[in-house]
């Protein structure tokens, strides 16, 4: 199953002590702070201030080692990293508003079904709820 860990847990539980996340990622414990010190990386923190990496984190790891053995930079590491997230940001939007979108078809079509069947338009036009409390939807009804 992607995005989970082979162990089963939430891949983004900070679990892995620096020790074991720079054995896992085949990288020094020195430059796993280093990436964290530049922005890259942002292990959890137990009570006590010690670093706890996540599945997630681990991956990100072997992404930004990849991408500097390729002869990639560190500041083009953190430019593909930032679109990538963009990427999944619009992509995750993108679905949200595929989703809206055949909920108003869907109550458009009910409404039309309805104006067939009785043979006049509705008085009101289907409510619809949007997913983001935050947003607002405006409906344009035209004037009789």
């Amino acid at each position: 199953m992607p995005g989970r860990s082979p162990f089963g847990a939430d891949p983004d539980a900070a679990v892995f002590v620096i020790s074991v996340a720079a054995e896992l990622t085949g990288l020094h414990p020195q430059t796993l702070r280093t990436y964290e010190r530049l922005g890259l990386i942002t292990p959890g923190r137990t009570g006590g201030g010690g670093r706890r990496y996540s599945q997630r984190d681990l991956e990100r790891l072997r992404e930004i080692s990849e991408l500097t053995s390729a002869g990639i930079g560190i500041e083009g590491v953190r430019r593909i990293l930032d679109l990538e997230n963009r990427v999944a940001a619009l992509a995750s939007r993108n679905e949200e508003l595929q989703v809206e979108l055949e909920a108003t078809r869907e109550a458009l079509r009910q409404a039309l079904d309805r104006r067939r069947a009785t043979g006049r338009a509705p008085e009101r036009l289907p409510v619809l709820r949007s997913p983001d409390p935050g947003s607002s939807l405006v409906v344009w009804r035209r004037p009789r």
